[in-house]
């Protein structure tokens, strides 16, 4: 099959479009016709070695953990589903080596769930690991509840946009930090908008004098830094960037698979609560271009690798 992979660490320029072997579907996987993989950060920063001392690289490397397809066969202990049932999945190995840049992948059946209705193949390839991240730390770090105010970092992003959305459901006030360009996008999101940098603790102060119930760090730095100091008494810390957040009294969290939430995201994403924004998409041949503008650090939304059915 074709697939998007890469033989050693580096730049954008490692990725190439070549065949790979055909996966092998086991007992409790399902194998999916990939028609969208979205872009994250952690993508890249796999591709260039970060993650090295934390997840083993077996050459070559396909990258990818999200994507959204159709089922085309289910191994023999799988009743969840069957051939033709369209699905999502954050499928993430303890190795990097068989990812989802690619025309099929095999998926355990704990990294799926049925893809949303509501949302389109790119859309729905948004959901899974910026979804899961924010439903998580919402729900089980920092146990946000109705009328409590917290700061979401980074709110036009891919987690953090999802992450105002889910915490407004919750009957949370949020305030989200975002570039000018992007306040009205967080507003559409049901937050209300900052922007970072130099001041950023005087403007939260301004809406919230008594400081903020919650943080949610997606940034790291001196954004780390700051939000400690805004924190009400009891306020709790979450940050998916810096770990040096556990020094402020803070957790720090990595997205697990889950098909429980994964379920559950599907399901208020076909209620209308969560919607995601896809700001760019790119054919599976320019992967790269992809990943450098991922790297860039500036998407609102998503970006997203998409593999027309036609082209199988």
């Amino acid at each position: 099959m074709k697939a998007i992979s890469y033989s050693r660490y580096g730049g954008p320029e490692v990725l190439g479009l070549g065949e790979v072997e055909d996966p092998r579907v086991g007992p409790d996987s399902v194998l999916v016709k990939v028609r969208a993989a979205a872009v994250n950060p952690v993508d890249w920063k796999c591709r260039e070695g970060y993650l090295d001392q934390a997840l083993q690289a077996v050459f070559p490397v396909v990258p990818g953990w999200d994507l959204s397809g159709v089922v085309v066969r289910t191994g023999p202990s799988v009743p969840e589903f069957t051939a033709g049932d369209e699905v999502i999945g954050y499928v993430r190995e303890d190795v990097l080596c068989r990812g989802t840049f690619a025309e099929y992948v095999a998926a355990p059946v704990r990294a799926l769930a049925r893809k949303p209705r509501t949302l389109s193949f790119e859309e729905a390839a948004g959901l899974p690991l910026a979804g899961l991240t924010a439903y998580q730390v919402l729900h089980r770090v920092l146990e946000v509840k109705r009328g409590e105010t917290i700061l979401v970092h980074a709110a036009a992003g891919g987690v953090g946009s999802i992450a105002v959305q889910l915490a407004a459901h919750l009957g949370a006030r949020v305030i989200g930090t975002a570039g000018a360009h992007n306040h009205d996008f967080v507003r559409g999101l049901g937050g209300e908008p900052v922007s970072h940098g130099e001041g950023l603790a005087e403007r939260v102060r301004g809406l919230a004098p008594e400081g903020v119930d919650a943080v949610f760090d997606l940034v790291g730095g001196d954004a780390l830094k700051v939000s400690a100091n805004l924190l009400a008494p009891e306020g709790r810390l979450a940050s998916i960037t810096d770990p040096e957040v556990v020094g402020y009294g803070g957790r720090y969290w990595f997205v697990r698979p889950d098909p429980q939430d994964l379920r559950r995201l599907s399901e208020l994403a076909e209620q209308g609560v969560v919607s995601v924004h896809v700001s760019r998409t790119f054919p599976l041949a320019q992967a790269a271009d992809a990943h450098r503008l991922s790297q860039e650090g500036r998407t609102r939304g998503k970006i997203v690798v998409t593999l027309p059915e036609d082209e199988h």
